[in-house]
């Protein structure tokens, strides 16, 4: 077997596990989703059902909710394999540590982010977001979510070895994810104005390629760091 098919196999393998112990803990998964839930509900109960204000507010609120969420479950990425002692072998496994950051932030996406880009229509709807605003809505979920968990997965591999490592978490990333939700909220706001809303979508899709090909060697290095 190539040592690229060997390094596919490792890397399947590690995001099957990853989303089978998800599915084992799911309790643990849905909190970040119930919270995206929450917050988009209480803003009409704090300042009141009329159409017109929650309609241009949903942008922002539903943006806001996906980064508060996706920041909700970036500490445990890292943390429990740390804890058994299974981060140690797999960082002196054959796969590139690099490689093994990527496996992980897949399952990780597809566990959590991924549900929040299926209910972010939803409550954008709920909101009364335009129709029209939607596949702007999705679009940028889809682009602007994994770039939020490669982002998080810097932060979380550098505080994983701290004893209060997720409250050092949210000051380091939520400066680095306001680009994201500046592009994302902008994004639907233009598509609800009627306005192309591709600058913004294409400016997601350039920060999510960036993330991919830096946040995991980032990762990586902070990941060597912390188990030293």
């Amino acid at each position: 077997m190539s040592v690229e098919a060997s390094a596919g196999s490792a890397f399947a393998a590690l995001v099957r596990r990853d989303l089978l112990l998800a599915w084992r803990r799911r309790g643990d998964r849905l909190v970040p989703l119930a919270f995206f839930v929450m917050v988009a509900a209480l803003f009409p109960l704090g300042i009141g059902p009329e159409r017109a204000v929650l309609s241009g507010i949903a942008p922002g609120v539903v943006w806001a909710g996906a980064v508060l969420a996706t920041l909700l479950g970036m500490d445990a990425l890292f943390r429990s394999d740390l804890e058994d002692g299974t981060l140690e072998q797999l960082l002196l496994s054959p796969l590139p540590a690099p490689v093994l950051v990527l496996a992980k932030v897949l399952a990780h996406w597809l566990a959590t982010g991924l549900p929040l880009v299926l209910a972010g229509p939803v409550l954008g709807a709920a909101l009364h977001l335009p129709a029209a605003a939607q596949p702007a809505l999705v679009g940028g979920l889809l682009l602007g979510t994994p770039a939020l968990s490669l982002v998080g997965a810097v932060g979380a591999a550098l505080t994983v070895g701290l004893r209060r490592g997720g409250m050092l978490l949210p000051v380091l990333l939520l400066p680095l994810y306001v680009p994201v939700l500046a592009f994302g909220a902008g994004a639907v706001a233009a598509a609800a104005s009627g306005l192309s809303a591709a600058g913004h979508l294409y400016a997601l899709g350039a920060v999510l390629a960036l993330a991919v090909t830096l946040a995991p060697v980032g990762a990586a290095a902070g990941l060597r760091v912390s188990v030293a």
